[in-house]
């Protein structure tokens, strides 16, 4: 940088108050739980309204410090445990701040092949782009699993990458201390953070995607097609032999050049319709499928939301069950073999008649809540039966009883039927 020439990005454009306000709006809409502080949004909205300047001052003075994370556990989609690290809401929106001054930085140079955590992109664009190489007859597929990645981060190196574009002092060790900053496990303990950007706060996808940036741009040189999202890479080739060398080569270049470990027992290559991508599954000819790892998911899912064992009305079971099933669908709408989720419609509806059976609890119970379906006569004895509810889910009483017009008309519906009809 020459004398006299502005920084790319300072801290002083991170602490404007149009950029702050920003800030705020953004980390008040995405909510969220408390950091190690106990405050929640609004809790920090009062602490802020006295503290404000003396905050401001002690970032501007470099004197400020971030707070601890606070160490949580989620279940992973395989069935493993991810731990993710939850800042303060204060911390939130500061870097948050960050991350509204330094993304659009880094978007001019991003790869068109990453998706992840990007301003108009979507997982949806890097299937569909996924999709188009598989059609230009690459159907041969690596997947790279790198090992819990986000707490692998090399803090040096991800430095010296921020460092091209921040000159500022203060706004490098800012960053710097949320990176060190400790995790906070339940029970009080402080861990030590000497590497890793934990998920949980707003910078860490943009730290990752910048981190990775490198990788984007060796397989760029070396001309092979591929998405990334995150974490999740897909590189495309035209034949096993092709698959093979790309798998052996691109793998020592990540654990040599980014100091990152690949998990070689998750990490293969294999045909398109063998492997997955963030949820689906392509055939050789590029149509799009519900990978079926996600179909497990949701059968698990739909369990649980009609499990008769649940505290709740009739109209809470139905806001429940619509609130998860119209954002599953949301996501993999992207499906284009029907039998997908039409498979699942038979399936998800006795799940919804035996909750409802069980529901009714006893004999009279289910011979008044038949009654109040409309049935008459001699079939009003099923209510007496002994056969198990599953078994009954099926019986054809219970299906006219309950029928599918029915279901949709107190709003147990699915949503791939509604948008067909």
């Amino acid at each position: 940088m020459s004398a006299g020439e502005r920084p790319l990005v300072t801290l002083e454009d991170v602490l404007a108050a149009e950029n702050l306000r920003a800030a705020w709006a953004q980390v008040k809409a995405n909510a969220g739980a408390a950091g190690v502080d106990g405050r929640s949004v609004a809790q920090s909205a009062e602490m802020l309204k006295t503290d404000k300047e003396e905050i401001l001052a002690r970032l501007r003075a470099g004197r400020y410090r971030p707070a601890a994370v606070k160490a949580v556990e989620i279940a992973k989609a395989d069935g493993g445990r991810r731990r993710l690290g939850i800042p303060t809401v204060l911390d939130r929106v500061i870097q948050q701040a960050i991350h509204q001054q330094l993304g659009p930085l880094w978007e001019t140079e991003f790869s068109e092949h990453s998706y992840g955590f990007r301003p108009k992109r979507s997982a949806h664009d890097a299937v569909r782009a996924a999709q188009a190489h598989i059609r230009a007859g690459k159907s041969w597929v690596v997947d790279i699993d790198l090992k819990s990645f986000f707490d692998h981060v090399n803090h040096d190196r991800l430095m010296h990458h921020i460092g091209r574009k921040v000159r500022d002092k203060r706004l490098l060790r800012l960053i710097g201390d949320y990176l060190r900053a400790p995790m906070r496990l339940r029970g009080g303990r402080e861990e030590p953070r000497r590497e890793g950007t934990p998920q949980g706060g707003p910078l860490s996808p943009l730290l990752a995607n910048i981190y990775l940036h490198a990788l984007d741009c060796e397989l760029e040189k070396r001309g092979l097609s591929f998405v990334r999202y995150a974490d999740d890479i897909a590189i495309f080739c035209s034949s096993q032999r092709s698959a093979e060398r790309v798998e052996a080569s691109v793998t020592a270049w990540i654990e040599r050049e980014l100091k990152l470990p690949v998990n070689r027992e998750k990490s293969g290559h294999g045909p398109s319709d063998g492997t997955a991508l963030l949820g689906f599954r392509l055939e050789t000819d590029g149509r799009i499928r519900l990978a079926p790892k996600s179909v497990e998911r949701v059968k698990e899912k739909v369990r649980q939301l009609w499990d008769a064992r649940q505290s709740l009305t009739s109209r809470e079971l139905r806001e429940q069950w619509q609130s998860y099933i119209r954002g599953w669908w949301g996501y993999y709408r992207l499906t284009q073999r029907d039998w997908d989720v039409s498979d699942l419609s038979g399936w998800i509806r006795r799940h919804m008649r035996k909750c409802f059976w069980l529901r009714w609890h006893h004999p009279r119970g289910r011979r008044n809540a038949l009654k109040r379906l409309g049935l008459r006569g001699a079939i009003l004895g099923m209510a007496y039966s002994s056969k198990g509810a599953w078994a009954i889910a099926r019986h054809w009483v219970l299906q006219r009883a309950l029928n599918n017009n029915t279901l949709n008309r107190y709003g147990f519906t699915l949503p791939w039927e509604t948008a067909a009809t």
